[in-house]
């Protein structure tokens, strides 16, 4: 017995002076990007991970959409060591045996037509706004159709390009000016969406259900609007499903449940099972406005990326998870509904399927901080509003220990300060801000 003490002691001892070592490296010779727990995690199976020191959490995250089929899924573990020993990478100068096949399924799950891989979902929206802006310019009279239309809240990448169409001032403003002709529309406004769509705009840009920005899903009387006025004024409708698509939902894509296809659908996040993988896809129309040479990646659409997106997309298929994420999706908004009832800082309870949001009327980080402590892991966008987005493997008795857990963290935390909006910008101002 005294032996055994002695062995998790040295274990312990051992764990807690490697950790000390991986954060001073951390805090030495890291960019100071995040805002991260000192938390390590080294390990994780199925719908849990864990840490240095052997905790198990149950993951409500997923690595921020990433993970859908949570972690060390057996096929996904065995396409990667396969296609390791084969090829990892072989230039885009050459074919690879799998890009054609995986662009034909994301053809046969999206309803558009081509296809364009990239490492990343600010990459794929780069992507995507360049084929916009050149299809635009190809048509008859495009030369000044180069405006860009967004939505109030929207997020869609750190790149130039991107963050010229997120909306949040506090992404875009420390790095303005951005790309200019960018407007934004104040979200599921028709009537402003009608007023700001002129013949110089060459792409809108929706995110069917918005993540970052808080888990607000578009409305159909909104969509439908955006697909008549891109098709009057010859513009492309782009959906963002970085992290929404791809079966999020419980659909293939979110837009599936809106009236009329977009020209362009960009994904990334699940696409690989965890792999650097996006596309962009987008309707004959639109993807014959590129020839050789208007675009190009050095790394997207590797053999070893494209095989694992090929084997998680037969997964869910094989699996049905996408019935599975509905199931699971109803049983875990009607916990959270019940939650809201019981207590009272709970605004609302939004989403589809596997992308839920709880909106408090206090501040949200001590409640993921709280969960974290308790072996959950959410997160908090907006300031307010607790973010769960679990693996599409969830199975019904872990959306009940995710909902006990989440009721001992909502009970056990002190409540915080009521959450007070941010200043917001004067609408002259953030579209001088867009127009620079």
């Amino acid at each position: 017995m005294k032996t055994g003490l002695k062995k998790a002691s040295k274990s312990s001892t051992s764990s807690g002076a490697a950790q000390k070592t991986v954060l001073r490296d951390v805090s030495r010779h890291l960019m100071n990007t995040y805002k991260r727990s000192d938390m390590i995690f080294t390990h994780g199976r199925g719908c849990y991970v864990f840490d240095q020191a052997g905790k198990k959490y149950l993951d409500f995250l997923g690595g921020i959409a990433v993970n859908a089929l949570g972690y060390s899924y057996p096929d996904l573990v065995k396409t990667i060591r396969r296609e390791a020993g084969r090829a990892v990478h072989v230039s885009n100068l050459f074919h690879n045996p799998f890009q054609g096949p995986l662009a034909a399924k994301l053809a046969k799950w999206s309803h558009m037509d081509r296809v364009f891989f990239t490492n990343s979902g600010s990459e794929a929206v780069e992507g995507a706004l360049k084929l916009a802006r050149i299809a635009a310019k190809q048509k008859s009279g495009g030369a000044g159709k180069t405006r860009f239309l967004a939505l109030e809240h929207s997020f869609h990448g750190r790149t130039f390009g991107a963050l010229s169409i997120t909306h949040p001032v506090k992404y875009r403003e420390p790095f303005e000016p951005l790309v200019p002709g960018v407007d934004f529309i104040r979200f599921n406004d028709v009537a402003d969406l009608e007023a700001k769509f002129t013949d110089e705009v060459c792409a809108i840009v929706i995110e069917p259900i918005q993540g970052e920005g808080g888990v607000f899903p578009v409305s159909d009387a909104f969509w439908k609007r955006a697909r008549e006025l891109a098709t009057q004024h010859g513009a492309a409708l782009i959906a963002d499903e970085i992290q929404c698509g791809l079966g999020r939902t419980g659909r293939a894509f979110a837009y599936q449940r809106l009236t009329g296809l977009p020209d362009i659908v960009v994904v990334a996040k699940p696409l690989a099972g965890g792999l650097p993988l996006g596309a962009f896809l987008a309707r004959e129309e639109f993807a014959a406005a590129f020839s050789p040479g208007n675009h190009g990646s050095t790394f997207g659409g590797g053999p070893l990326t494209c095989a694992t997106a090929l084997t998680f997309l037969d997964v869910v298929e094989r699996e049905h998870l996408l019935a599975n994420v509905r199931a699971r999706g109803a049983e875990l908004r009607a916990g959270l509904n019940k939650l809201a009832a019981e207590f009272d800082f709970i605004r609302e309870v939004r989403g589809e399927g596997l992308i839920l949001g709880m909106d408090l009327d206090v501040e949200g980080a001590p409640y993921v901080a709280e969960a974290l402590k308790q072996g959950l892991l959410i997160n908090c966008t907006h300031e307010h509003i607790l973010r769960l987005l679990p693996p599409y493997i969830l199975s019904a008795r872990q959306v009940k220990e995710g909902l006990l857990k989440l009721e001992s963290v909502l009970a056990k935390t002190e409540r915080p300060a009521k959450w007070q909006p941010a200043p917001s910008t004067p609408a002259p101002a953030r579209a001088l801000a867009a127009a620079r």
